[in-house]
């Protein structure tokens, strides 16, 4: 069977960005032009108050953040587009790092009165591991910001990537007209909407079209020739196989809660963005175009629906075709595995998949199958790369405030360090549970969840650890000395792995000293 038309309708990708950019914002408004949802701010917690509709966790509506990967998939131009909506804030990089493993493009939000912030360098940085392909955002146009060619600059220093923007404003903050659309030679004029799409679109054949005099004053127009003159001598026009590669990012600019520059974007992207390809596994490169079915797991989220008490894995299609009420193979558990009711979603709103393709994210139904990495194939043994484990620098023992719950603390714990939301390590003597996190927000997303989703009430009590280290040696003498030598530096992970504990890198190096013969990994996948 030729999967090649479905392989090719579909765009799967991520929107990254520093907190407060504008992603959650713009992940709507694609929804919105999609016509996947009617009018922004679709769940509401009251009257008074909206949220937007991929965060629906009821933390992320309290504090107004995005704390969890969001999956959304919409129809658009005769594509299949899903959209991977992530957490911004530091806190929860790693649940977006895993992320950008499972999509084939990025965008990336940039805020324009603010620049490029730390969190967006780190993020870049990951898409540069992994060549990932990126389109630039610059949001936030209607307000008083930083000039379009310093922000251009900007972005390629910090960044250490190449540019070539394909839309241009007009104007900046209470100017600001609109943009116009280098790619399809249109000037685009917006009324401001929130909730609802509102444009003007106005076809030109060049700058000198009479067409623009009608909607632009004279300065504006000027202006505008004089700005595209230099963005052509410095930028020229767009290789799109050097943005294939990761090399060259098109820009675009606008602003996402008024709807100004998102279909420019948007239909840009269906143009030039990758539809799914190759996966690297360990035995092997997995082409999209391959008849067998495989696919991997990279996110794992319990109580999606606090009503059902359910927990779901994220699945996505790497090759092959997936079909409800199918036996596959488990690759780590060695074992066959039917879903007789596989998960489309739309951020909370759930729907019944029949078949899937490569590029697509499923939902499956999970009792404690899955971790985040599992393979799934139609009985091939594989194992895909590219989601470890990175090393906290937050340790800190969980401690039961409720003996009547412990039951649902141990249960709360286990689901939601499987997740991705914290590492869990136990220690001996005594089987203390250690928590080891990014940032301090994840200890609150954890006893917010622990108390609402679980019944069961914690409190975390700080350690003097800052670093970990996973520990191999091929010498196993030398791996049992240290652990019994060091013993209140060892704990375990929840795959056994041993994992050394310091207070700071000069216990690192002594034990390295002291050990030589052992080898210390700053991330889990050291196999």
């Amino acid at each position: 069977m030729d999967l090649s038309p479905e392989i090719e309708k579909r765009k799967t990708f991520a929107i990254i960005s520093h907190p407060d950019a504008g992603k959650t914002t713009l992940t709507e408004k694609f929804l919105l032009f999609g016509g996947a949802i009617n009018t922004a701010g679709a769940i509401k917690r009251n009257k008074a108050n909206q949220n937007t509709t991929s965060d629906f966790m009821e933390i992320e509506k309290q504090r107004g953040i995005s704390v969890a990967t969001s999956v959304m998939g919409f129809e658009y131009r005769g594509k299949r587009i899903n959209i991977l909506d992530t957490p911004g804030h530091k806190d929860f990089a790693e649940d977006t790092y895993r992320t950008l493993s499972a999509v084939d493009s990025v965008i990336l939000v940039v805020d324009s009165v603010k620049g490029v912030e730390e969190q967006t360098e780190k993020l870049m940085q990951v898409c540069r591991m992994r060549n990932t392909p990126v389109i630039i955002f610059i949001n936030k146009m209607d307000r008083e910001g930083k000039d379009a060619f310093d922000l251009l600059d900007e972005i390629e220093n910090k960044l250490s990537i190449s540019l070539c923007p394909l839309s241009w404003p007009i104007g900046q903050g209470y100017t600001f007209k609109g943009v116009y659309n280098r790619y399809h030679k249109e000037l685009n004029l917006f009324e401001a909407s929130k909730t609802k799409v509102a444009e003007s679109i106005v076809k030109v054949n060049n700058l000198d079209d009479e067409a623009i005099a009608e909607h632009l004053k004279e300065s504006d127009i000027k202006q505008l020739k004089n700005d595209l003159e230099l963005v052509e001598g410095i930028y020229g026009d767009v290789d799109k196989e050097l943005y294939l590669e990761g090399l060259l990012a098109p820009v675009f600019f606008g602003s996402a809660i008024n709807n100004f520059g998102v279909r420019e974007l948007l239909d840009t992207f269906i143009d030039i963005a990758p539809s799914p390809k190759s996966r690297e596994a360990e035995e092997r490169d997995v082409k999209a175009s391959d008849s067998k079915f495989t696919g991997f797991v990279f996110k794992i989220h319990a109580n999606l629906d606090p009503n059902h008490r359910d927990r779901i894995a994220f699945l996505r299609i790497c090759s092959g075709k997936f079909e409800r009420n199918t036996f596959y193979y488990h690759t780590r558990l060695k074992k066959k595995l039917k879903f007789a009711n596989p998960m489309d979603f739309m951020a909370n709103e759930k729907s019944l998949v029949e078949t899937a393709y490569p590029g697509d994210v499923v939902g499956l139904y999970d009792s404690g199958n899955f971790k985040i990495g599992d393979t799934l194939t139609e009985g091939e043994q594989l194992q895909f790369k590219g989601i470890p484990s990175f090393s906290p620098e937050i340790f800190k023992e969980l401690e039961n405030r409720d003996p009547f719950k412990t039951k649902q603390l141990e249960k709360g714990i286990q689901q939601l360090t499987e997740e991705g939301v914290a590492q869990l390590f136990i220690q001996q003597p005594g089987n203390r549970k250690l928590v080891g996190a990014v940032g301090e927000l994840q200890f609150e997303v954890i006893s917010f969840r622990l108390e609402h989703e679980y019944g069961a009430k914690a409190a975390f009590r700080m350690l003097n650890y800052r670093k970990s280290s996973w520990v191999t040696s091929t010498n196993k003498n030398q791996l049992t000395d240290m652990e019994r030598r060091r013993a209140s530096n060892i704990a375990y992970d929840k795959e056994g792995n041993t994992v050394f504990l310091a207070e700071n890198d000069w216990v690192i190096n002594l034990a390295k000293q002291d050990f030589p013969e052992v080898s210390f990994h700053t991330t889990s996948e050291f196999k």
